[in-house]
């Protein structure tokens, strides 16, 4: 299997599909060479979990005011398909559970908390006990920008996996991954270099470089490293900029060899 750096599908396949919808993760879900999804995760007014990146309704959907002050079902109840294309009219704001019981089995998450540490009490607690509940705890990363949410999963699981967000570099960052202890890394492509990457590889530490659109980006960055994690709303264009193993299958997509 001739398969090169890993894809992760930003928010689902968010470059065909409205982002975080069903109907974007399904179509990550259904390439066979997508090994990630990335998904970002709130909590409605009553606590649940739900699969949305602005912390305001009005980007991706027909709601209006914070993502906090709806509880669940009145979310359920919102379009968020139509701001893309007509095509995904009725497109809900899908559930983590939702999410989790489709990803089972079939590709790893990596979940970003959205919370700014004021927001989302208890997050930490709600989406640790959904992945555990479907046996997840293996697939899964934890990510945020937040470095008090990170230490609050450390605490609630010895085994669960995370990772910082950053759009920048520092020469103490290896340091604080360990003492956050997190072996994963979202971190802008810009920042990107082999020397970097070998210092984080040495350290043990997973890299995932986001947001990579563009064919020539994409290139680059699997030069920098076969392992590296690329991030991209088009799997597709990541298929191509690295030549990923397989022939083309009936259904447009690449079966593995």
């Amino acid at each position: 299997m001739g398969m090169r750096n890993p894809c992760v599908a930003h928010r689902g396949w968010s470059g065909r599909a409205p982002e975080n919808t069903m109907a974007a993760i399904r179509m990550a879900l259904e390439a066979p060479d997508v090994e990630w999804i990335e998904i970002d995760v709130q909590l409605t007014k009553d606590g649940v979990p739900v699969v949305i990146h602005d912390y305001t309704l009005r980007r991706t959907t027909n709601g209006r005011g914070e993502v906090k002050n709806w509880t669940a079902a009145e979310l359920a109840s919102l379009d968020a398909g139509s701001w893309f294309s007509s095509a995904f009219k009725g497109e809900s704001i899908p559930t983590l559970e939702e999410v989790l019981k489709e990803a089972e089995g079939r590709c790893k998450l990596n979940i970003e908390l959205k919370t700014d540490g004021i927001r989302y009490p208890h997050i930490e607690d709600k989406v640790l006990a959904l992945i555990a509940g479907h046996g997840l705890t293996d697939d899964v990363v934890i990510t945020s920008f937040h470095v008090g949410t990170l230490h609050r999963v450390r605490k609630l699981s010895k085994r669960i996996r995370t990772g910082l967000i950053l759009d920048g570099w520092r020469g103490t960052l290896i340091e604080e991954l360990k003492e956050l202890g997190c072996d994963f890394l979202s971190i802008g492509y810009a920042r990107l270099n082999k020397d970097r990457l070998a210092l984080l590889k040495e350290a043990g530490i997973q890299v995932m470089a986001w947001t990579a659109n563009d064919k020539r980006t994409i290139r680059k960055l699997a030069a920098l490293d076969p392992n590296l994690l690329i991030c991209t709303n088009y799997p597709d264009r990541w298929r191509e900029a690295t030549g990923s193993g397989g022939r083309p299958a009936m259904n447009g997509f690449f079966l593995n060899l």
